[in-house]
């Protein structure tokens, strides 16, 4: 295989990437809290060795797949008037309890569950400031949720929701649409900024993510092609090569 089909080969590699990437944007433009992901491409040089070529042609330049990254842009509330779903807006995350461990999230879509904790649909529990599950009585039946994330009740006080920040939000790694596992630190965000009764909804913007779709499925089509008509051309040079001669 020829250089020129490798570094072909190499693009449409990346190029297939970005088209999973996008259609998990648009999958998920429904799903609360996600944010939408991107593609960071580069340069891969590789050195050759033992040849004698011009200046300039020592090296040849691949197509690396550098690193996903998210746009941290808040999504659009919607309001629901359940007391208990909870917008973050700016900077911060939720922590659920999950069976794998503590997991960072923007979905703030929550209930009661039968012992009073305070947890997403997949029954994990929402955790305070200094981590523990939060608890509602049963004589609470009015909460009130503050903008700072303190919970109280005509029975006052009941907790503060733990809204905390990653030190490298790009190292996130996701675990479906909302979860995220954090492999940095976190800690606690000074002033967080939480609106009762709404839930924010993912930053995704379909029409762009669908124009973005049909963009990347193009430049597949024109590496595809590329790669198809060299191999054409080998073959074809083959192919004299091997002709019997008259």
């Amino acid at each position: 295989m020829n250089n020129a089909t490798t570094i072909a080969l190499s693009r449409l590699m990346a190029q297939e990437r970005a088209m999973d990437v996008t259609a998990g944007n648009i999958a998920n433009a429904n799903t609360p809290g996600y944010k939408a992901e991107r593609v960071l491409f580069s340069e891969w040089l590789a050195r050759q060795q033992n040849t004698q070529s011009p200046p300039g042609d020592s090296t040849i330049a691949y197509t690396q797949d550098r690193a996903t990254w998210r746009e941290q842009r808040d999504g659009p509330l919607s309001h629901t008037g359940n007391p208990l779903d909870i917008a973050i807006t700016g900077t911060g995350f939720f922590t659920v309890d999950t069976a794998r461990g503590p997991r960072l999230t923007r979905a703030g879509r929550f209930g009661l569950m039968p012992d009073g904790s305070i947890a997403n649909s997949a029954g994990e529990k929402l955790l305070d400031t200094q981590g523990i599950p939060l608890q509602v009585s049963v004589t609470d039946t009015s909460i009130s949720i503050a903008g700072d994330g303190t919970i109280s009740s005509e029975n006052g006080r009941i907790g503060k929701i733990g809204v905390v920040a990653p030190a490298d939000p790009m190292r996130l790694q996701a675990e479906g649409g909302t979860l995220l596992k954090a492999d940095t630190p976190t800690q606690q965000v000074e002033q967080p900024r939480l609106v009762q009764g709404a839930v924010e909804d993912s930053n995704v913007q379909p029409i762009l993510e669908v124009t973005r779709m049909i963009n990347d499925s193009r430049q597949f089509e024109i590496v595809s092609q590329f790669v198809q008509a060299e191999a054409d051309r080998q073959q074809g040079a083959i192919d004299k090569i091997l002709q019997p001669r008259s």
